[in-house]
């Protein structure tokens, strides 16, 4: 997600769910067919996709709706987690534990930080880092000094007194160790980059469709970008629980990281995915420039058309998917 709109806030107990439209299996889970799990994050994104579902049966679940049906033919598992990186955690540990998951993909709009790219392609990162995840550095002089007691092994530079720090997690094959990046599934990857990449995305809104209103941006430039959205599959993403749009701090996050995208949600679904040992991969598509852009933030103009980008690559990766 990378736009500030209203969420329905997610009750965390399972103990306070709704019913369901099914009776759990004594497994506990509510569908026994290997399916995909498609995530979105928030309304926008979900509506890009929802038509995709065919044959759909919905479950309610601590006030989410998830849908089990087939997208391009596939067996999936599509819900909207909410927006942020705890939302994102929480609904997905929650659809491992009550679906028959194959493989995590996420599907959603972030902002970029790459400059190499532009609003409106769609990319997906090799790995993900939860970039807000730092220590709150003490003041010494001229330097911010890292309270941290472990050694952090190649440690990243600070901004201001934000020092990044790695995360500590294992699953039942590896120890836990800290982690810098949460990787996605390389086969995942080479199947996008079979199926995906040079694929014709949207460039413009529908005719007749209503464009939000935003100061700097006019009717016209805002139904039209003025260049080809493009699909890169490789890179780095980072995630965290801010909504970033600050030039200066995007000029740190890609020196530092090397990131091409950011956004709120990715990294804390592939830590669950790395945890329980799911394959992961995610598709987020340029809604504005985290900062760099040259006027107002335009995630609210181009949010809409970077969903449906986003949606648009992940229905055909679906279909490319092995039985």
């Amino acid at each position: 997600m990378r736009r500030l709109l209203p969420t329905v806030l997610l009750v965390p107990a399972l103990l306070l769910a709704a019913p369901l439209h099914a009776k759990p299996a004594a497994s506990g889970k509510l569908d026994a067919t290997p399916r995909t799990v498609v995530i979105t994050a928030f309304e926008p994104e979900w509506v890009a996709l929802e038509s995709a579902v065919k044959n759909p049966r919905a479950h309610h679940i601590n006030g989410l709706t998830i849908l089990t049906g087939t997208m391009a033919g596939k067996p999936v598992v599509l819900l909207e987690s909410g927006v942020s990186m705890v939302n994102a955690a929480m609904t997905t540990q929650l659809v491992l534990d009550r679906f028959a998951v194959k493989r995590i993909v996420f599907s959603g709009i972030a902002g970029g930080v790459d400059p190499h790219l532009a609003i409106g392609d769609v990319v997906a990162p090799n790995q993900w880092n939860q970039y807000m995840e730092v220590a709150l550095g003490r003041k010494q002089g001229d330097q911010y000094i890292s309270p941290d007691r472990y050694e952090n092994p190649n440690p990243l530079p600070n901004y201001g007194m934000m020092i990044p720090r790695d995360v500590r997690v294992g699953n039942a094959h590896e120890k836990a160790s800290r982690h810098r990046w949460f990787k996605a599934d390389p086969a995942l990857l080479a199947l996008a980059k079979k199926s995906i990449e040079g694929m014709e995305l949207a460039r413009c809104l529908p005719e007749g469709e209503k464009i939000p209103q935003t100061p700097g941006i006019s009717e016209a430039a805002g139904r039209c970008l003025d260049h080809q959205p493009q699909v890169k599959v490789g890179g780095n993403g980072i995630s965290g629980p801010a909504f970033a749009d600050n030039a200066e701090y995007r000029e740190y996050l890609y020196a530092t990281f090397g990131a091409q995208v950011l956004d709120m949600e990715s990294a804390a679904t592939a830590h669950v995915a790395y945890a329980n040992e799911v394959p992961f991969i995610a598709f987020r598509s340029l809604s504005d420039l985290a900062g760099g852009d040259s006027g107002a933030n335009q995630s609210w103009v181009f949010g809409r058309l970077a969903a449906r980008n986003a949606a648009r690559v992940v229905v055909k990766f679906v279909g490319a998917l092995p039985d």
